[in-house]
């Protein structure tokens, strides 16, 4: 229970003439309105405080607005995660050193006339090979700066391609990020001994050269997770850049024997009224018990089985046993700070608890802070939540006085590793070089009555008006859109090379690397492809074009939120 503190209100006594009477009145006068002001204030904050189960939280609002994706946040599709602020505070990139055609050696050494067997086997694992592939990218590729080359590896096909993979960053990306590309070179043995590249594979065709999967993160003698995480360190300064391509390891961390189980300290939140709600919620919620983990030196027990809010579904339902993974980056979770799996928690705790005398701390009141379980020995601190919305929201515990001191570790969330591969793959396939459109019609453009232009702006003729004026002829267009009738743009391909989300599915369809591992995932089930997983994918590849037009912002003269609700000119 939270203590509460009684104010003591006392009076004092004392004598008073007439000749002091108007001042004792401007004195009392005085002491009322204060005392007015104070009952005011305690109204105001208790309206404040119980704000409706549904309005989205005041703060995670205005932390996560932006001018570079307003639009979609308009349509609260895709929150944003903790990669999204690395441009803003880490300078890591600019310190990177990038490959130049120069850096390569030009000098082959290849046989002699006589000593030249055109007919020998090729290996790709030689420097004539390894520079020749490496040249041969950055020529094709020529909007890409090159970080690093993989070693050529037999493609295992024929004794006449090689794969290799490389990291490399678009050349005017707007995010701190990396990327990885692995593709098959065809290669002619020429008569002369040299070699020359015939032909160089689709996004990511060179399979053999994909990183394998790094082992499962073991764990310390103490029983923590073994962790980059810490505690004293700047926030900022932990941010690590994500590099997209490589192989995901977020198979799930296990404790490897009783003692270390025993030895460690956990926090776990159960029930509450995070199930079935918008994304953003949830994660406003996941931060905060994140957050009182790491205070407290804890290791946070994660359910990993999340429920899809309607909003979000392909069937307009609720829909429960969403894995985590499926959203976000797990990998990078686990390897940055502890947790563990709460199904596998469950079962290792019934094993252990009465055979070492683990003991439990139930916590039912959310307004007891963190600050108050510090001193706690206790294993296991649960958190239950009870059933009355907003008080079983599990960020309530992040609210009032522990607002300064719980901050939410924003770095550790990334968005999955298999979604954003999905997005680099469009944007290769696009040769990183294309330009975008956001454009919202649906519902808004039929009501009228609160965006009386929408619908007249965003037609193939105004759009091919507003488009001619800022993106050239000739360019690749993404559209990014809520019509359903894609054809509703045919129009703009006399002019652009359009393209829409649908037009990449194979990178997220049977036989994708995205297909593969997520069914591995839900233990053999296919996945769907989900409307979130749709939003982000979309929102990310808008984000990458070298030209970004928002509805609002450019299309039309309407506001963003109903009639007469501009804060700013479009």
């Amino acid at each position: 229970m939270v203590g509460r503190s009684n104010s003591e209100f006392t009076s004092r006594n004392g004598r008073f003439d007439l000749g002091k009477m108007g001042q004792d009145i401007n004195r009392l006068t005085g002491n009322l309105c204060f005392g007015i002001s104070v009952v005011i204030l305690v109204v105001f904050i208790f309206i404040v405080t119980r704000y409706q189960p549904n309005a989205p939280p005041t703060k995670i609002t205005s932390f996560l607005a932006s001018t570079s994706d307003a639009t979609f946040k308009s349509d609260g599709s895709v929150i944003k995660t903790g990669e999204d602020f690395i441009t803003n505070v880490n300078r890591s990139i600019a310190t990177l050193s990038f490959i130049n055609i120069t850096d390569i050696a030009e000098e082959q050494h290849y046989p002699t006339p006589i000593e030249c067997d055109v007919d020998k086997p090729m290996t790709c694992n030689t420097p004539e090979i390894f520079h020749l592939l490496m040249r041969a990218t950055i020529e094709a590729f020529n909007d890409t700066h090159f970080y690093r080359f993989g070693k050529p590896i037999t493609s295992g096909v024929d004794d006449t391609s090689c794969d290799i993979a490389w990291k490399y960053r678009p050349k005017d990306a707007k995010r701190d990020s990396l990327y990885k590309d692995y593709r098959r070179f065809v290669i002619k043995h020429n008569t002369d001994c040299s070699y020359t590249v015939v032909s160089i594979g689709e996004y990511h065709s060179g399979v053999n050269a994909r990183k394998k999967k790094k082992k499962a993160i073991a764990n310390n003698n103490d029983g923590r997770f073994e962790s980059n995480w810490n505690p004293n360190s700047d926030v900022t300064g932990q941010m690590n850049m994500p590099v997209v391509g490589d192989v995901v390891n977020d198979s799930l961390p296990i404790m490897d024997s009783e003692v270390n189980f025993s030895s460690g300290k956990y926090l776990v939140y159960t029930d509450g009224g995070e199930r079935c709600k918008s994304m953003d919620h949830y994660i406003w919620s996941f931060l905060c018990a994140l957050g009182e983990a790491q205070h407290l030196n804890r290791t946070l027990v994660v359910d990993l089985s999340i429920c899809l809010s309607s909003m979000y579904s392909l069937s307009n339902q609720d829909e429960e046993g969403k894995d985590f993974r499926f959203y976000f980056d797990f990998e990078h979770l686990k390897e940055s700070t502890p947790i563990i799996d709460q199904a596998q928690f469950w079962n290792d705790w019934e094993m252990w608890y009465k055979r070492n005398n683990l003991n439990l701390y139930f916590v039912e009141d959310f307004r007891v802070t963190p600050m108050k379980l510090e001193s706690v020995p206790d294993t296991l601190i649960m958190r239950k939540f009870g059933t009355v919305e907003p008080d079983n929201y599990w960020y309530r515990v992040c609210e009032g006085e522990t607002e300064s001191v719980i901050q939410r570790p924003w770095h550790l969330l990334w968005k999955s590793k298999r979604l954003i591969e999905i997005v680099s793959g469009i944007a290769s396939k696009m040769n990183w070089d294309f330009d975008a459109v956001h454009i919202i019609r649906g519902e808004k453009a039929k009501n009228t009555r609160l965006w009386p232009n929408l619908e007249t702006d965003t037609s193939p003729t105004a759009l091919l008006n507003i488009l001619s004026d800022k993106i050239d002829g000739g360019r690749n267009l993404f559209i990014s859109t809520d019509e359903e009738d894609t054809s509703f743009f045919d129009p703009l391909k006399d002019k652009y090379t359009v393209h829409f989300i649908d037009d990449f599915k194979d990178l997220w369809e049977v036989k994708s690397d995205w297909y593969v591992e997520t069914r591995e995932l839900n233990n053999g089930i296919p996945v769907e492809f989900d409307g979130y997983m749709k939003a982000e994918v979309k929102t990310e590849v808008f984000l990458r074009a070298k030209k970004q037009l928002e509805t609002f912002n450019d299309l039309t003269k309407d506001c963003k939120d109903g009639i007469n609700t501009c804060t700013s000119s479009p």
